[in-house]
């Protein structure tokens, strides 16, 4: 396409985001092709770690390489599975009954290789024998590809499911490294994606400030209207509305109660969703309700921002995981050793946790490479012992040929848009 008008590209520009609808007269996102390159990164990835095949349980594993999607309640319990093989087409396993007819229906790209699921979970007395059943039905795919004596990629652990696929004669091995290395590499059509789900975080987040929010509503309350709004746009699914108001943001609890919001209290809203093409938005903002913000509040939102932009700026291509750590105020990630979440980066796409993770308990010591067109959620805080409440902030950003681009774009609070230019 000729680009030259816009001068620079359109999929790196948060402001031309397409509708998520097909039309006959404009490109917008092209579901065939962002079907066709997950598949082919699988498979590239498949060869580059020298794997016969992949056996995938992950929900969002089974999403990348079949493109079906039934539900988040079926994520990730057991009861559906997907087969890639090594120069073979993937075969999902889909639960029977009016399951297994939708996904006929739905997902003609299959080519009618959609088998019966073994359900052998909560099976009681009969979780061996379903057990087998299941590792029966994925040999004979591996058999039929010729790939049974190859090493194995498995995704995730079930003890009963591993040992009857032991049991079977293959060599099981991890296949994370696969997965991962595939989806956090996003294609144009996954970047457009996000930039949508972000347009409708942008939207809820504005109705929150200027519709929702006010003194005498509830927490819950304003995690239901976000709710309500986001699937009356063809969300997905609402993966989690934590709204955090006064004492609640420190130490800060990361649910929503039902709590009366009241005047002078700090809110801290961090939306996490699928969108309507299957993709995350997570961010978050921070308001002050019906009153001035105080000095020492404002203090708290500048140390919060001035570490999250100075992070966003150290995420480009050539630097390291630790150049973006380095960024963060020390935390509890240094006392612990371990990630708070609070004080961290991580990618994100068809997952709320794509696959890498920057934080100061091991990225410091342990970097890895960042790369363009990685898409990350990067987030700050700011709590203390003492303090009466506290701040927190959250963006989007999608790394291009030359560093940080933002995908959320929900403004901050007067006085803090300063960097936002840069990106």
């Amino acid at each position: 396409m000729d680009l030259s008008f816009l001068g620079s590209p359109h999929e790196y520009d948060p402001r031309r985001n397409y509708s998520v609808s097909h039309s006959d007269w404009q490109e917008r996102v092209n579901f065939d092709r962002l079907r066709k390159e997950r598949l082919q990164r699988a498979r590239e990835k498949m060869e580059q770690f020298d794997l016969g095949a992949l056996i995938l349980f992950k929900g969002e594993n089974v999403r990348y390489v079949t493109s079906v999607f039934q539900g988040n309640w079926k994520n990730n319990i057991f009861i559906r599975y997907a087969v890639l093989p090594r120069g073979g087409d993937p075969v999902l396993f889909e639960t029977v009954g009016s399951d297994l007819e939708c996904a006929k229906i739905d997902a003609p790209w299959l080519k009618g290789k959609i088998r019966p699921a073994m359900t052998w979970k909560w099976a009681e007395g009969a979780e061996d024998m379903m057990v087998k059943k299941m590792a029966k039905g994925v040999l004979e795919v591996l058999k039929e590809n010729g790939v049974e004596k190859e090493k194995i990629g498995i995704d995730i652990m079930d003890i009963k499911a591993y040992e009857a696929l032991k049991d079977s004669g293959l060599n099981l091995v991890n296949c994370w490294p696969a997965m991962s290395a595939a989806r956090i590499i996003k294609t144009i059509d996954e970047i457009e994606l996000l930039k949508i789900s972000s347009a409708y975080g942008d939207a809820a987040m504005w109705k929150i400030k200027n519709e929702w929010l006010k003194p005498g509503v509830k927490e819950s309350y304003i995690t239901a209207k976000v709710n309500e709004f986001l699937y009356e746009e063809g969300f997905d699914f609402v993966y989690d509305i934590i709204v955090a108001s006064g004492g609640n943001t420190n130490p800060y609890r990361r649910w929503h109660t039902d709590r009366l919001i009241r005047y002078g209290d700090l809110v801290i809203v961090d939306l996490n969703a699928i969108g309507p093409g299957g993709y995350f938005v997570d961010f978050v903002r921070c308001f002050k309700v019906g009153d001035n913000w105080t000095q020492a509040e404002k203090d708290l939102y500048k140390e919060v921002y001035d570490s999250l932009y100075a992070g966003i700026a150290a995420m480009k291509p050539g630097n390291t995981t630790k150049d973006v750590a380095e960024k963060f105020n020390k935390y509890v990630d240094d006392e612990y050793g371990s990630v708070s979440l609070q004080q961290f980066a991580h990618s994100i796409g068809l997952s709320l946790y794509e696959g890498m993770w920057i934080s100061r308990a091991y990225s410091l010591d342990y970097p890895a490479e960042i790369k363009q067109n990685m898409a990350f959620a990067i987030e700050t805080f700011a709590g203390k012992p003492g303090l009466k409440q506290t701040t927190r902030l959250e963006e989007d950003i999608i790394i291009t040929d030359k560093g940080a681009q933002l995908l959320t774009l929900a403004p901050h609070q007067a006085g803090f848009e300063k960097y936002r230019t840069q990106f």
